[in-house]
């Protein structure tokens, strides 16, 4: 059986559902061409089947879901054109939102960029995948809230919940936490020195070798 969590905080059970199943995912307890019953999800969750059905619909929606009918939902991973499209998504939003991070973020804004950059050379010295993933997942977030878009930050956290379903990013993409946490030290030395323009052509250097590798991976 597979071992899920609801997330302390949520706005509504249904959201809490969908993000214990792509945590899930993203830890290997669910995993693709295995069909899942909303009554298995519910009692593992501790909820009711109404909001396992309203989360499994928002994650068919994303995409990253697949519901059969009177079976339950398979998890889909994401095809190499898919992380084609995402990564293209991304590269829109992201380095443009490194510059205007640089340029207009708070000194309060820098600092918890700072802050998540710190946490994540912890994790890596550690070889801790547990702590590191959450902090480059702030830091990102952080960055495009401090470019003052927070609907970037949400299309973002829902384009790496598709590619979370690949697996550990660590094993997916053929890199070490330590040599993602050094991809990510130009982007916020430049944010922290506000320099626009390196901050931009960082990020965009860090989101194109992500792709490459993510895509040449899947095509294999």
């Amino acid at each position: 059986m597979p071992a899920l969590q609801l997330p302390p905080e949520a706005p509504s059970l249904a959201d809490a559902v969908a993000q214990a199943v792509r945590d899930g995912v993203a830890a290997g307890e669910l995993v693709p061409d295995t069909t899942y019953s909303v009554y298995q999800l519910a009692d593992l969750l501790g909820v009711s089947r109404s909001p396992v059905r309203e989360g499994m619909l928002r994650l068919a929606e994303a995409g990253l879901v697949e519901i059969r009918r009177n079976r339950g939902f398979r998890v889909l991973p994401p095809r190499a054109h898919d992380v084609e499209e995402i990564i293209e998504i991304r590269l829109a939003l992201e380095p443009p939102a490194a510059r205007k991070a640089a340029a207009h973020g708070t000194d309060e804004q820098h600092a918890a960029v700072r802050a998540a950059l710190a946490t994540m050379a912890v994790a890596a010295a550690r070889d801790d995948d547990a702590s590191f993933w959450p902090a480059d997942r702030s830091l990102h977030d952080l960055l495009l809230r401090a470019s003052g878009n927070a609907r970037a930050a949400a299309v973002v956290a829902q384009l790496r919940s598709a590619t979370a379903l690949l697996g550990p990013p660590t094993t997916v993409s053929g890199r070490t936490l330590a040599g993602i946490h050094a991809e990510h030290e130009p982007v916020v030395a430049a944010v922290l020195a506000r320099d626009g323009a390196a901050a931009e052509a960082a990020m965009r250097a860090h989101l194109e070798a992500t792709g490459r590798l993510l895509v040449a991976n899947l095509r294999g």
